[in-house]
């Protein structure tokens, strides 16, 4: 496979020339490989998302032709390589602390307690699980949410974040915990002066003390029923179905509910699923968010 490279860049790919036209076989080839690998389901509406994101990496390699740039991808510890950077190009990292305010207006009010825990049952302990958390905005906006209420009702509390996503690069971004001024738009000043120190004039760092709060790891939602977790309090996992059929909404869910603690509540994006019940869960009723409670233990369900 190393001559595939050498022997297109011979063809004379130009930094400059328009990609290469793609055939439907060869889209149908590449939507499968992906669908395969990742469960991500890229419809003819994302063809030229797909272009885009194979002719970036192809120009880096002097490859000007899909088909030779697959037989890297596919085959080999090359293309294992190979594939983990190309992986990158195709799932969307770019997000912004407290995306949906919503949801995070549920976790302060469904979900932690809203009056000081009594003495004896004192450190008061919540476990959450951030699934798809790109570069770590929504995992530290859930640390800045959970850590300002608690500290407000005062007293001894313990929490920890778990935040999986399947692109290393995003994980790497998410552990510095470094951001340009934009991405904290949202952020109100009180709480930028509290988790956030300056390290140039519109960029941002995360504090320590909220960074040790929260751990990174590379997990795909296709694998979860390998996932080493202990059940959670919360589980927050928005704008990740979107890319997945009904019945891989359906596998995923099923593996995310064994997870959930009895009584803990499982958070989605708004109309993500549509008609989905399962018998161990119960609604959370709050205005435009999408939660559940688990007050059972067993069964099943139907995305």
């Amino acid at each position: 496979m190393a001559q595939v490279g050498s022997e297109v860049r011979r063809s004379g790919w130009q930094g400059l020339t328009p990609a290469p036209a793609m055939s439907e076989a060869q889209f149908a080839r590449w939507v499968e490989l992906v669908r395969h690998r990742t469960g991500m389901l890229l419809s003819p509406e994302r063809k030229s998302f797909l272009v885009t994101s194979l002719t970036a990496r192809m120009r880096e390699l002097g490859i000007a032709d899909y088909d030779a740039y697959y037989e890297l991808v596919a085959h080999g510890p090359r293309g294992a390589v190979e594939w983990v950077l190309l992986v990158d190009r195709l799932t969307v990292h770019e997000t912004r602390f407290f995306r949906h305010r919503p949801s995070f207006d549920l976790v302060r009010t469904r979900v932690l307690p809203q009056s000081p825990v009594p003495e004896a049952l004192q450190p008061y302990r919540i476990q959450v699980w951030s699934i798809g958390c790109a570069t770590g905005e929504e995992a530290y906006s859930l640390a800045i949410a959970i850590d300002e209420h608690l500290s407000r009702l005062g007293g001894r509390y313990y929490f920890g974040i778990t935040a999986t996503d399947i692109s290393l690069s995003a994980l790497a971004t998410a552990r510095r915990g470094i951001y340009p001024g934009k991405r904290l738009d949202r952020i109100a000043p009180d709480q930028r002066a509290r988790y956030f120190r300056r390290v140039a004039p519109d960029t941002w760092e995360v504090v320590p003390a909220l960074r040790k709060r929260v751990c990174f790891a590379q997990l795909n939602v296709l694998e979860l029923a390998r996932a080493p977790l202990a059940p959670m309090d919360l589980i927050f996992c928005q704008n990740v179905l979107i890319y997945f059929d009904r019945a891989q909404r359906q596998a995923i869910l099923d593996q995310v509910v064994r997870r959930l603690a009895p009584g803990g509540v499982l958070v989605l994006g708004p109309g993500e699923v549509v008609g989905w019940r399962h018998p161990e869960l119960e609604r959370v009723h709050h205005p435009d968010t999408l939660a559940w409670r688990r007050v059972a233990r067993r069964g099943g369900g139907a995305a």
